[in-house]
């Protein structure tokens, strides 16, 4: 598999979805209630091909990650063909918690005790599996904001 099934959990939330695939691969309700008994093998593999399809539709629509521990906070723009990473660094004096919610006019009083870095790769593999990897690393989805004022106040 490229990613990984999805759990009981999530495919309970997306059943509204799973039930369309079903229905666009002719399974009706009774045919998956008789596969799921009489050939697991089978059900699984069809829920492997559902996952995969949900999986690769979010991974495309993904434009930010974040990633943040107590003393840093690193913002991934995710484009087509490469990442931009923006990082702000605390040292250890400023009392920031970037694991923590924090307003960022509060946070951008400590000047002095701040850094901020860029740096830009070309993905190594496919774009959607680098994203899904760094997903299951601990990286969240977020909006852009941050990383565009951490890029102007790179400038």
């Amino acid at each position: 598999m490229k990613y990984r099934r999805l759990t009981d959990i999530e495919l309970g939330k997306l059943e509204n979805s799973f039930i369309q695939f079903l229905v666009a691969n002719t399974i009706t309700g009774d045919d998956w209630a008789k596969i799921k008994v009489e050939k697991p093998d089978e059900a699984l593999k069809l829920i492997d091909i559902f996952s995969e399809m949900m999986f690769e539709t979010s991974l495309r629509k993904i434009e930010y990650l974040k990633f943040s521990e107590p003393k840093d906070i690193k913002i991934f723009q995710c484009g087509a063909e490469s990442m931009t990473l923006m990082v702000l660094a605390a040292d250890d004096k400023t009392p920031v918690d970037f694991t923590q919610p924090f307003d960022t006019k509060q946070i951008m009083q400590y000047t002095e005790g701040l850094s901020i870095y860029r740096s830009e790769k070309i993905y190594t593999g496919n774009r959607e599996q680098e994203l899904f990897k760094m997903l299951e690393s601990g990286c969240l989805i977020t909006d852009g904001l941050l990383f565009g004022m951490l890029e102007q106040l790179y400038q």
